[in-house]
């Protein structure tokens, strides 16, 4: 059942399942919570409350805000889990990401650890050696177009290259995506979110002081070597803070193409730090 949170600026659309330790669930631009579909079952039957939230902008929330930034997805995000009663695990794919590297630098009372899957965390910048590499090159393309035409159809074509591999139910997944981004304002959201660079979280990754994981895919199509990209934000963090993982044949959307790799590696992260509380 959807639940709606007024915050300062609109109101934020998210679901709770299960008992236990609170973990929140946020995705990438362009998406809605449903690309949690498989992943939040498997972690409630693990002993969590889940809490699946749409972005502001995106799936059910409302559209219509002052800024797109990391740091005003964080303050949703955090205004969630002090409404369920935190402290939580916050889970955060791409654009959430950084917003979760936020959340946890500036309200580490309410964060108890971090997982970023396919984060953008960090200042990017695209050279011409990356786009030798042709899913890069494809993506980058497919994306570019996407935000600078509000292109539905293009938006597709980067998701088709940023699942190397489709989920079972690719077909009506990507018939709501298709309908939910056609709705007004949708489409003007992921622009948004697309315009806002990421440097103000990366100003906050020294500044985190919960353990951090980090996910990322091996044919992602936003970075020439996303082992690289994940290493440097493991370096940023500070020392002994966070781990690198790697899911060979990955895309941009891991939690959704393999949740049977991820979940497994965000419980093996969990069950490590409850051991060393």
């Amino acid at each position: 059942m959807t639940e709606y949170l007024a915050v300062e600026g609109g109101t934020i659309a998210y679901d709770v399942t299960g008992d236990g330790p609170l973990i929140v669930l946020a995705h990438g631009m362009g998406d809605s919570r449903a690309s949690y579909r498989a992943m939040a079952p498997a972690l409630v039957a693990a002993g969590y409350r889940v809490a699946a939230v749409d972005l502001r902008g995106c799936g059910e929330s409302s559209v219509q805000w002052p800024e797109w930034s990391r740091t005003a997805i964080a303050g949703d995000l955090l205004a969630v889990i002090r409404h369920l009663g935190g402290p939580a695990v916050l889970v955060g794919h791409s654009i959430s990401g950084g917003a979760a590297t936020i959340a946890a630098a500036v309200e580490p009372s309410l964060i108890s650890a971090v997982v970023e899957l396919g984060p953008f965390t960090r200042k990017q910048s695209l050279g011409l050696d990356a786009l030798r590499v042709k899913r890069v090159r494809q993506g980058m393309l497919r994306l570019a177009g996407a935000g600078l035409f509000g292109s539905v159809r293009l938006w597709k074509a980067y998701l088709d290259v940023a699942y190397p591999t489709k989920p079972a139910d690719w077909d009506e997944r990507i018939g709501r995506i298709d309908a939910t981004m056609r709705e007004p304002g949708r489409m003007k959201a992921m622009q948004g979110m697309g315009r806002a660079a990421p440097a103000d979280a990366g100003e906050h990754l020294g500044n985190v002081h919960r353990p951090v994981l980090v996910v990322m895919g091996s044919l992602d199509p936003d970075w020439a070597d996303p082992h690289a990209e994940g290493s440097a934000i493991i370096d940023a963090l500070p020392a002994g803070t966070g781990r690198l993982a790697m899911v060979e044949g990955g895309g941009h959307y891991l939690h959704d193409q393999a949740p049977d790799q991820v979940v497994p590696l965000v419980l093996d992260f969990l069950r490590e730090q409850a051991a060393r509380a």
